[in-house]
């Protein structure tokens, strides 16, 4: 059993990676799914739980309920467009504007920052230009 729940996890963290989308649970089981017709959703939905909370994906959330996940675990902002709802990376040094945010919030709060979520919408390009 322990063999098989190896091979989920794999199947997961792979579709996660190789999508590059910043899917939600249901594309990465239909994904999967295409090749591995026995897969559960459950399966799917535990083992990103899995990922996530041991650092191996990224879970993200929209204000408009939808979870999306995401293989890139390294620091980095996101973008949802406001009318199409995709979502996506944005691409730019953000440590400077990192570093300051975090100094800047930590000056009127007597705890520690460790970091922040900060997320960015508008229209995507494919929306801009229809």
């Amino acid at each position: 059993m322990q063999r098989r729940n190896t091979i989920q996890k794999e199947l997961v963290l792979k579709a996660v990676q190789d999508l590059r989308s910043h899917v939600t649970a249901e594309e990465v089981y239909e994904f999967i799914r295409k090749n591995h017709p026995g897969i559960g959703k459950g399966t799917v939905y535990r083992n990103l739980t899995f990922l996530v909370d041991n650092g191996m994906a990224m879970k993200v959330p929209c204000s408009d309920g939808s979870v999306h996940f995401d293989g890139n675990v390294n620091p980095h902002y996101h973008f949802q467009c406001v009318n199409c709802g995709k979502v996506m990376d944005l691409n730019f040094d953000s440590r400077e504007v990192e570093k300051n945010f975090n100094e800047a919030a930590a000056k009127n709060f007597d705890g520690t920052i460790r970091g922040n979520v900060t997320f960015f919408y508008g229209e995507c390009p494919e929306c801009i230009d229809k």
